[in-house]
């Protein structure tokens, strides 16, 4: 199977480099120092689950180069999914599925207009790693899953093909049918994680004890939860239930991506997680308190730490 990975961060580092140790053909499309170093010592992704160290690794910067393939995991910052979409035109086949594994539950709809309705799926992450120096990825804790299905709700072979090989390459993967109530629960849980570790610069061990940030995640959980629910999503009864047991066994090291680029400097995710339920809130007509504070608080590090 021929695979392209479409931003190699955490997440696609993560992913293509297990598809590739379990010997599907695949492609990373990077830029700056870390396609440069990918090209020169190859791609070392290091954690609680091992080395898994791809000598060569093919990538690349021109999607162009590398013909059509079968599998585009979209893994870019949501900021570059429509100027993204757009590069990678080349590589889309008749058949080629486009699954994004972005934050946020809009990229797949991002994406429609761009590369087609056929083209894309919808997908979900589940995996903390980030890169460490160029050429590195560190991953914590042993969890990693991916989510993904037809956004019709249909099963496909091209999914099933996929599914096949995610199992082969070592982690949990799930073909699911009903991938807007996969990607909303899981918005729920980041929307509010990526904030509350961002506005106190801890990582999630170091909070979700505490009696009283421990009020302020179920808040704004479900404040997302009724957004959701306002929408016309299908969330599970016990959506709550579920969503602080996963919180309670994540490892305790874990902080969100955007709380990791918050301590970088670098720009946020903010408007497409926490800032998109207060924006849906307002709509829907739904009380956000908890998210709108935090999305004021944060508000001044969008665009990285300021001058």
């Amino acid at each position: 199977m021929r695979i392209a990975v479409v931003g190699a961060g955490g997440v696609g580092g993560g992913f293509g480099a297990a598809l590739a140790k379990a010997g599907a053909d695949v492609t990373f499309i990077a830029r700056g120092a870390h396609l440069a170093a990918m090209k020169k010592d190859g791609l070392k992704v290091q954690g609680d689950r091992g080395e898994t160290h791809l000598v060569p690794t093919r990538a690349t910067d021109d999607p162009a180069e590398i013909g059509k393939v079968d599998v585009v995991l979209f893994c870019v910052k949501l900021w570059d999914v429509e100027s993204a979409g757009a590069q990678i035109k080349p590589i889309i086949g008749p058949d080629t599925a486009v699954i994004p594994l972005q934050n946020g539950i809009d990229a797949a709809e991002r994406l429609v207009p761009i590369l087609g309705p056929h083209a894309v799926m919808g997908g979900v992450a589940q995996i903390s790693a980030s890169i460490i120096k160029p050429g590195h990825v560190l991953q914590v804790g042993t969890f990693m899953r991916m989510v993904f299905g037809e956004l019709s709700g249909k099963r496909s072979k091209r999914g099933e093909d996929f599914l096949k090989l995610c199992l082969q390459a070592g982690f949990d993967a799930t073909l699911s049918e009903e991938i807007l109530t996969e990607l909303w629960m899981k918005f729920v849980l980041l929307a509010a994680n990526a904030s509350i570790t961002a506005a106190t610069r801890q990582p999630i061990g170091k909070l979700r004890d505490d009696p009283d940030i421990r009020a302020v995640f179920e808040a704004a959980w479900q404040e997302t939860i009724a957004v959701g629910r306002a929408k016309g999503i299908t969330l599970p009864a016990d959506a709550v239930e579920r969503i602080s047991e996963f919180t309670s066994h994540v490892p305790p090291a874990m902080k969100a991506s955007m709380a990791l680029d918050l301590e970088r400097g670098n720009r946020l995710e903010l408007p497409w997680l926490g800032g998109r339920v207060v924006e849906l809130g307002r709509k829907l007509g739904v009380p956000t308190p908890t998210h709108g504070l935090m999305y004021a608080l944060l508000k001044p590090y969008i665009m990285g730490t300021p001058a």
